[in-house]
């Protein structure tokens, strides 16, 4: 079944707030079968220019916006989101290609992320801190507040076109921070949608703008003084880049990963095996296996192995694959044929190398088959960088010490899940254990919207998750008063 979104008109893209049109039309096509997702009009250098000096002069109204009307903005939106969800979703598949299932995971969760902004808007407050615990300052008491570190360049990837869009988007509003939005070139037109709906709210004029613009474009705006704060979701190489472009920015890097699910020896009944087989294989496929937590790495105790293994390859083998269409696929295409082919050569060199690919390794088109590989070597690059594919490798360690060891044996560090019911084995991972988030019971994919989220070694620096993310793009002040009864 294809869905040919070409009989709508091009959508505009967003200047300071208001609409706009050009003379450059660019048209977006599926990863799936080449159908037209829809079409878009490409900003200029002027119209760039325009949603720059818009969000410089937007600085103090923005700041401004008391908090109901901040809340209230981030409270429409959310309910937008989900009144227009069957549309949004349906134009995440048509131009990422990732399943309809997920799609609808996806708006919804955008929903909550805005919704949690709305929320902690209204408890945007500050603290309290009397300074008279040393006699020196009697009658001293400080408020702390935090202030917006100025408007935000936000730079965001295919994989999450709304979603992660929503992770700029929603905190800059709740610490009223001006934000421009670029998204990936190859899926901008969730975004011009989410335009549409923020166009609705009374934000100031100049607050947002929506920049479908060329990975080339954009490297003016990285540099703009204007825009103090970056924050990039997307590759390794990207941004870090854009780190070392601008030293004296405030940049936020959510880059790769290359995450580990354990398979502790406590984990060992049969219904224990079952819930880790069919979660990893899943988070190892959902979207194509392109989300920077999907499992990549299986990491199982050998006295678990010969009956964990043949479970964990069933899995996989009952996956749906096919049109994102259908309800029931699960994997659906990567994002284009170029990765698909390096994906497909990262399979082959590691069965090189020695490897034993279980599963999969092939491809027709974009659409990679979900691969199961076992006894791959330490180098393999599908061990050691980030597939960003439906492969899932399965190491087999001799207890607990030596999964630890395996899971730090990576320059990445986003997030990790431990199979155990071991308290002490859950409190080690966390302490030990070289990631930004350790999911205990579950595979490392998991992911709530509002809980701190990101990234240590190679993996990016700074958080997002709602609450975290406005104090990543806020800076602390200080105001003493003198003279206070206390």
């Amino acid at each position: 079944m294809t869905h040919d979104h070409s009989a709508s008109d091009p959508k505009p893209f967003w200047i300071a707030g208001s609409p706009r049109t050009g003379d450059t039309v660019v048209t977006v096509k599926s990863p799936f079968d080449g159908a037209v997702a829809g079409s878009y009009y490409v900003p200029t250098a002027q119209d760039v220019e325009q949603a720059v000096a818009g969000a410089h002069d937007s600085v103090r109204a923005s700041a401004a916006l008391p908090a109901s009307a901040r809340a209230a903005a981030l409270d429409h939106i959310s309910r937008q989101i989900a009144a227009r969800g069957e549309e949004i979703a349906s134009v995440i598949t048509a131009e990422n290609g990732k399943p309809i299932m997920w799609a609808n995971a996806e708006v919804g969760r955008a929903v909550s992320t805005f919704r949690w902004a709305a929320e902690e808007a209204r408890r945007w407050s500050g603290d309290l801190q009397r300074l008279d615990t040393d006699p020196a300052a009697a009658g001293r008491l400080a408020l702390v507040r935090r202030f917006s570190k100025g408007p935000i360049l936000g730079i965001a990837p295919f994989n999450f076109p709304l979603n992660l869009v929503a992770h700029k988007v929603a905190p800059a509003i709740a610490i009223g921070a001006p934000i421009i939005i670029k998204p990936a070139p190859a899926t901008p037109l969730s975004a011009l949608i989410l335009g549409e709906i923020m166009a609705e709210t009374d934000l100031p004029v100049g607050s947002w703008s929506v920049l479908p613009i060329g990975n080339d474009e954009t490297r003016d705006l990285v540099q703009d003084e204007r825009l103090p704060v970056i924050s990039f979701t997307g590759s390794e190489t990207v941004g870090y880049a854009i780190q070392a472009a601008v030293p004296r920015k405030h940049v936020t890097l959510e880059l790769g990963g290359n995450a580990a699910a354990v398979v502790l020896e406590d984990w060992s009944s049969s219904e224990d095996l079952e819930w880790a087989a069919t979660r990893a294989a899943t988070f190892a496929n959902y979207q194509a296996g392109q989300s920077c937590i999907s499992v990549q790495r299986v990491i199982v105790d050998a006295t678990l192995a010969e009956r964990f293994v043949p479970l964990l390859t069933q899995k996989v083998r009952e996956l749906t694959t096919g049109s994102p269409w259908d309800e029931k696929t699960v994997v659906g295409p990567v994002i284009n044929e170029a990765a698909a082919i390096r994906i497909e050569e990262w399979v082959a060199e590691a069965k090189a190398q020695g490897a034993n690919v279980v599963l999969g390794g092939g491809r027709d088109g974009c659409q990679v088959e979900p691969t199961l590989i076992t006894d791959a070597p330490q180098d393999a690059r599908v061990l050691s960088e980030e597939v960003f594919g439906p492969v899932l490798v399965v190491t087999v360690v001799d207890g607990v010490d030596e999964a630890f060891e395996a899971v730090n044996a990576s320059r990445f560090g986003l997030q990790a899940g431990i199979f155990t019911h071991n308290v002490q084995y859950a409190f080690s991972a966390f302490s030990e254990l070289e990631v930004g988030g350790v999911i205990v019971g579950d595979v490392p994919s998991f992911r709530a919207d509002q809980m701190p989220y990101g990234g240590v070694k190679s993996s990016g620096v700074g958080r997002e998750g709602v609450r975290a993310a406005m104090e990543d793009l806020s800076y602390e002040k200080t105001m003493v008063l003198t003279g206070i009864d206390l």
